[in-house]
């Protein structure tokens, strides 16, 4: 190894010059050479495989929103099991006991949410038909 510490460093240097260089290098040539003919079609926004009509600004139902907080909600708690799998043994049955009480209270949970009709997208109250 080379006495001097930023000759360390060198290999990487070159590394990020010769990415670079690369990126540019394509972006360049497939502005030299690509075939630009702009329609209808292509100057149109992509939305998603959809005709995009309409306004942009509409409406969402709020169970949209309640469900995407709870798909995290649900996701992030299902991240705690993977490190109380990885140390199950050195918790012994006192780790496991936790965890059952753990996924009981997520499952009172989940019956809650689902007995309050959260997840029925199909069903229309009587406030989302005017009525109160």
């Amino acid at each position: 190894m080379p006495d001097n510490y930023f000759a360390r460093y060198l290999p990487l240097l070159i590394h990020f010059l010769l990415a670079g260089i690369v990126a540019v290098a394509i972006v360049l040539l497939s502005w030299l050479i690509g075939y630009r003919k702009p329609t209808r079609a292509k100057l149109s926004p992509y939305e998603c495989g959809m005709i995009p009509v309409g306004d942009a600004r509409q409406r969402f139902s709020v169970k949209f929103y309640l469900v995407a907080m709870l798909f995290i909600l649900f996701d992030v708690e299902a991240v705690f099991l993977y490190p109380w799998a990885v140390i199950l043994r050195q918790l012994k049955m006192f780790g496991f006991w936790e965890m059952l009480v753990y996924i009981a209270i997520l499952l009172v949970g989940y019956f809650y949410i689902w007995k309050k009709g959260v997840l029925d997208w199909g069903k229309t109250t009587s406030a989302s038909r005017g009525e109160i």
